[in-house]
């Protein structure tokens, strides 16, 4: 059984997401092909051969695949389906935008979110917030599927670089092209992939506030930086910060929340944290019952002595 994976990426560098949906597109099948597509990204096909467990990798250089527009890569992941028993991304913003396009033009469900693979045709996945967990069996000839990568290990750097291939992708006009975008620029580490995550919410009462408090905390603990949805709704932090069931997942070895009330739909985000330590002045807030350490009272004076106490 071969799978077929797709390279999370960012143009320019391979995302850690990548390697992670890696070990689970192992657990389906024998022979892993990842899938760079983009424009220029030849360094980027480097970094993914040089991934354990990947046998080949397909390099699919086009200006038509620039931004890794859904429409177009979709369209080439079909016409590849026919050699694949799998279909596989991770679950970030790319794979969630991409593999329902492809489950759709192959005629097939999409298995998301998949936390565990049983075998090649049954996997496990979270519902109802992460409160139950589903067990699913796909019938279909082609299995497509998404990885919640906080769920597996990333795969490590081979000793061999798996050999890459050229393919050509179909000339065409798109009825989707790319305007502009807008990054949020910062020292911090990427958010799904941190070691560490501090997360501010509702309690820190402004934008000025959050960044006056969170960032002293993430740079001595050399941590991402995450939001609750009510701290992102109120415009104290953007979007791409946002832990839940509506933002990001995260399972990083230490999470702490601050002046989170610990709402069903962020706790789906960030449970799975090796460690959580919640800050909040209610001692009745909903966080505390799924942390390992709480700390009852104001985070203004006592986040500062903590970071001071940091050293």
């Amino acid at each position: 059984m071969t799978i077929l994976l797709l390279a999370d990426h960012d143009g320019h560098t391979l995302n850690d997401a990548t390697a992670r949906a890696l070990s689970a597109a192992r657990e389906i099948g024998n022979a892993v092909h990842v899938l760079v597509a983009g424009e220029n990204v030849q360094p980027v096909a480097q970094a993914a051969a040089e991934l354990s467990g990947v046998d080949k990798v397909l390099v699919a250089d086009s200006s038509a695949l620039a931004h890794l527009l859904a429409t177009p890569v979709a369209d080439l992941m079909a016409q590849l389906s026919a050699d694949y028993t799998a279909i596989v991304a991770p679950a970030t913003s790319i794979g969630k935008d991409i593999l329902p396009r492809v489950a759709a033009k192959c005629d097939v469900m999409q298995v998301s979110d998949v936390t565990r693979v049983v075998s090649a045709d049954t996997f496990e996945r979270p519902i109802y917030a992460g409160n139950a967990i589903e067990t699913v069996q796909s019938l279909d000839a082609l299995k497509v599927v998404t990885i919640r990568c906080s769920a597996f290990d990333a795969a490590p750097t081979a000793s061999t670089s798996a050999p890459l291939e050229s393919i050509a992708v179909p000339v065409r006009e798109w009825k989707t092209r790319f305007e502009n975008e807008e990054l949020t620029k910062s020292d911090c580490p990427e958010l799904t992939s941190a070691r560490v995550v501090v997360s501010g919410g509702r309690g820190l009462g402004s934008a000025e506030a959050f960044h006056a408090v969170m960032e002293p905390l993430a740079e001595r603990l050399h941590a991402a930086i995450g939001a609750s949805r009510a701290a992102v709704d109120a415009n104290y932090a953007p979007n791409d910060l946002q832990v839940g069931q509506t933002g990001k997942i995260v399972a990083p070895e230490l999470y702490i929340a601050v002046g989170i009330s610990g709402a069903i739909q962020h706790l789906a985000g960030m449970k799975d944290s090796k460690i959580i330590v919640a800050i909040n002045k209610d001692p009745d807030a909903p966080i505390f019952q799924v942390a390992d350490f709480g700390l009852v009272g104001d985070l203004f004076p006592l986040v500062p002595e903590f970071v001071q106490a940091l050293g």
